[in-house]
């Protein structure tokens, strides 16, 4: 990111309603110049990377909303920003981004005039909206850069004028993104920086913009610089336990003592808070279904979320779906059921394979074309039930379908599925008959199950834990990045093979994609009959763009 520049001639002391508007325009500009260098900034050696993008479409959002709003009305600009960055939310760093912007808009539209310290308050409010929307913050990430801009803000704001505050602020915000990867291990051994932080800034910049007429600044080279956006909500080394489990419990205060009780038999790291039948809860656990069926059992659990602790979740996966890849195939109209699927589908013989396992309404997504809050809205409300399970089959996805839930009447259930083989395995446990909630913990636990593994084309060079790769070269990647090379398609696929199939593995489905070819297919399937004969072997046409091959092994 290009400095602050050291001396200006401060003539401006407060925003207008308009000048918003024109922000939030200038920031949008700034995210389209720079979203595809950030995308390009990644570690991993294939074409990955949506930060930018996620964020580019989450404020492209927000600036649709706004253009029937009056630039004049303070507390419609304010209520265009928070609606239209909630429902444009894209990924992790999108749904953080809206938080941002709500708690901004809440902190303008409280004002009259918007000066140095209510801007100062704004950002305040910011970090803590963006803070409550990860269940555990770690320094290291967007979080930590929102915040020491607001702190310096604050400081600022007591003794200087707004574009002085400003520029402090990024000066300061830019010296904490510097300092991330000495506050996250994953960061520092990447050698990067938070790409979440990286895009926020532009928003400060904008400010500027719009305030005096500076310019924005131009995108950077990726050559030699790479950036990241870290997993928000991860604490590694805090629990042996693999999975964290967390619901809104709807029970009578007298069930909590014995279900506590029960819980302590399940894990550790166990909260439950609350009183007057609403319970927030939480466990670090082996047994998921059983830790969702306790509250099952007293009450009715809401906003169930089940996160796997082993994995390091970036905000970028290591394998990117192009923008265009195949459209999932309209769904025809569904009988209704007790509990109805709404699935993201990156291409069309996917979508098929899923409406065959019992999907109703299908989104087209994937890891670079995260559907929209909104998106995924539609498709829950055509969806013929009143309880709906939604399978995201991407960890960028996640995120962005919890925020469903609070926007229809409709009760909602993400099953958090982080790929497209653990989708299809958790529809073995769906029951259309069976509530949402006893859907989600029966097919939460099968999804866990499930070893996925990825085999795309690398797009540079590089270095990874298994050795040098050069571009061009075959990579498989399971959930920890890169663990198989080779020189041919097959020979990459073989290699991912036999580091994911184990000694107790019975399933694997493989599912083809653009690229390979039918003698591709035979010869893996060839290997496996002399490498892994115990394993039964499951084959499907999904049509996927740039990945030849998924594989999920049960």
């Amino acid at each position: 990111m290009s400095g602050v520049p050291s001396a200006i001639v401060e003539t401006v002391s407060f925003l207008t309603t308009a000048q918003i508007v024109e922000v939030i325009s200038a920031f949008h500009d700034a995210l389209e110049a720079h979203k595809e260098s950030i995308n390009r900034l990644n570690v991993y050696p294939v074409p990955d990377g949506d930060t930018g993008t996620n964020m580019f479409l989450t404020v492209a959002s927000v600036l649709e909303e706004m253009q029937p709003a009056d630039p004049n009305d303070l507390e419609a600009v304010c209520e265009a920003m928070s609606h239209g960055s909630l429902m444009g939310a894209r990924g992790n760093s999108g749904v953080i981004l809206s938080q941002v912007l709500r708690g901004m808009s809440s902190g303008f539209a409280k004002a009259n005039v918007i000066d140095a310290q209510v801007l100062a308050s704004a950002l305040t409010e910011a970090s803590v909206a963006a803070d409550g929307a990860v269940m555990k913050p770690v320094e290291g990430t967007i979080l930590t850069v929102v915040r020491e801009v607001a702190r310096a803000a604050r400081g600022a704001a007591e003794t200087d004028a707004l574009v002085q505050t400003i520029e402090t602020a990024l000066r300061e915000g830019e010296a904490a993104l510097e300092r991330t990867p000495e506050q996250l291990n994953v960061l520092k051994e990447a050698g990067v920086v938070d790409a979440g932080g990286a895009g926020f800034l532009l928003l400060l910049h904008a400010i500027l913009r719009v305030l005096d007429g500076r310019e924005l600044p131009e995108p950077e080279n990726p050559q030699g610089v790479s950036v990241i956006a870290a997993d928000l909500s991860r604490e590694v080394g805090v629990s042996e336990l693999r999975y964290e489990v967390m619901y809104l419990l709807n029970a009578p205060d007298e069930e909590i003592d014995g279900f506590k009780n029960v819980w302590s038999r399940l894990g550790d790291s166990i909260v439950v808070v609350g009183g007057d039948g609403l319970w927030n809860c939480h466990i670090h656990t082996d047994a998921i279904g059983e830790a969702i069926e306790a509250g099952i059992d007293i009450g009715r659990p809401e906003k169930i979320r089940v996160t796997d602790l082993a994995e390091e979740v970036m905000e970028e996966r290591w394998v990117r779906e192009a923008a265009e890849s195949a459209r999932a195939e309209p769904s025809e109209e569904a009988k209704a059921v007790s509990c109805a699927v709404v699935a993201v589908s990156p291409a069309s013989g996917i979508g098929r394979m899923f409406h065959s396992l019992g999907v109703q309404e299908l989104v087209l997504g994937g890891q670079s074309m995260n559907p929209s809050t909104s998106e995924l809205l539609d498709a829950v409300e055509r969806a013929p039930s009143e309880q709906i399970l939604i399978l995201p089959n991407n960890s960028n996805i996640i995120a962005v379908a919890r925020a469903v839930d609070e926007q229809t009447p409709k009760s909602v259930v993400v099953v958090p599925t982080t790929s497209v083989p653990e989708g299809f395995a958790s529809l073995l446990g769906y029951d259309p008959e069976a509530t949402a909630v006893e859907n989600g913990a029966t097919m939460s636990e099968i999804a866990a199950g499930v070893v996925v593994g990825e085999v795309t084309q690398a797009v540079r060079s590089t270095r990874t834990s298994v050795g040098d790769v050069a571009e061009g070269d075959w990579i498989g990647l399971d959930r920890n990045g890169v663990c198989a090379i080779g020189d041919t398609l097959v020979g990459a696929a073989t290699n991912l093979l036999d580091e994911i199939i184990g000694d107790q593995s019975e399933i694997l489905s493989i599912i083809v994609g653009e690229g390979a070819t039918t003698a591709d297919t035979e010869a893996i399937t060839e290997w496996l009959t002399h490498n892994k004969a115990t394993v039964e072997i499951e084959i499907h046409d999904g049509g996927q763009s740039h990945y030849p091959f998924f594989f999920g092994v049960e």
